[in-house]
């Protein structure tokens, strides 16, 4: 029998402790059963060990990240013989540890859920990006809380997208609501007879139409690109894109899409260009499926940007 496994992740204070009690709580959840919580960090928020025992719940404390691995979890399923588990991860510790960990067997890791605090989201970005980031690398779902009318919620969404695109958001507001109204409000105007994508705005731009291609079909952009070429790509064809940086210095990736151009030999790798182009939405091998396919209408010599990396 199988024993579904759900990962909690996220700072210290950003909730997860209370989505956890929420969850066990929940009688549509275990039904009944008895649910094993294991956890990785001790917050303001307390499991009550009376709450626990109503919701059949039993918990186990890993106070060190050396100490997870196949066999205490073994022991934790001998000693209690759970139906599922929740796992508060500790937010400082690395996320390859916990995925790295072999599970026992019977054990399946059904679901990576993240907890943020929306007030300090922009704040830990600034100032510990690389960590928050590996935080929702692996997520399924992430759940901004506490969020204010007037933040800009779908950036925050954006942010993540850069590094995880099958990451599913959720925005509850500070009185417990979920808002199913955040737009996504793109910096650039999509509907222009021309869309001009300025130097700061293209990882937005590249990562909307990635997860939206739709959006584009037949739509004519403009921006500039360094070339890439490969002999890969067919004669005719070449990639434009920046360098983009995700979250520091070592994660640094290339973000560009396929272009067709009856002229590609007059384009050379590395050079800079201002590139006016259609879109189409075609199938491409290194897309592995359909995605936007650029048809050259203008390319001209370009001047390297002040700043040539790009930033979400």
């Amino acid at each position: 029998m199988q024993v579904p496994v759900y990962l909690f992740t996220g700072f210290l204070e950003s909730g997860k402790t209370t989505f956890i009690l929420d969850t066990i709580q929940d009688e549509g959840f275990s039904e009944g059963e008895k649910t094993l919580v294991i956890a990785c960090e001790e917050g303001i928020e307390e499991y009550d060990e009376e709450l626990l025992k109503r919701c059949n719940t039993v918990l186990e404390v890993v106070e060190e990240e050396s100490m997870l691995s196949k066999e205490l979890f073994q022991s934790f399923q001998k000693k209690h013989k759970p139906k599922q588990i929740c796992i508060e991860y500790n937010g400082t510790w690395k996320m390859d540890t916990i995925m790295d960990t072999p599970l026992p067997r019977g054990w399946v890791l059904a679901e990576i859920l993240s907890t943020v605090d929306a007030s300090t989201f922009e704040n830990y970005m600034a100032n510990m990006r690389s960590m928050m980031l590996d935080q929702f690398s692996q997520s399924d779902v992430v759940i901004f809380n506490r969020c204010k009318p007037d933040m800009p919620k779908a950036s925050y969404g954006r942010s993540i997208k850069a590094i995880n695109r099958r990451a599913k958001f959720i925005y509850e507001n500070e009185d417990g609501t979920i808002d199913n109204n955040v737009i996504e409000e793109l910096p650039f105007d999509i509907n222009a007879d021309v869309i001009e994508i300025a130097d700061e705005d293209y990882a937005i731009w590249y990562i909307d139409a990635m997860d939206h291609p739709e959006k584009y079909a037949g739509k004519t952009v403009s921006f500039t690109a360094i070339v890439f070429k490969s002999k890969e790509f067919g004669k005719n064809c070449f990639v434009p894109g920046r360098h983009a940086m995700i979250c520091c210095e070592d994660d640094i990736n290339f973000l560009g899409f396929i272009c067709k151009c009856d002229n590609a030999d007059a384009v050379k790798m590395r050079q800079w260009i201002r590139i006016t182009a259609e879109i189409k939405i075609e199938y491409v091998r290194q897309y592995e499926g359909e995605g936007p396919v650029l048809y050259a209408k203008l390319i001209e010599g370009a001047s390297k940007p002040e700043e040539d990396l790009v930033y979400l």
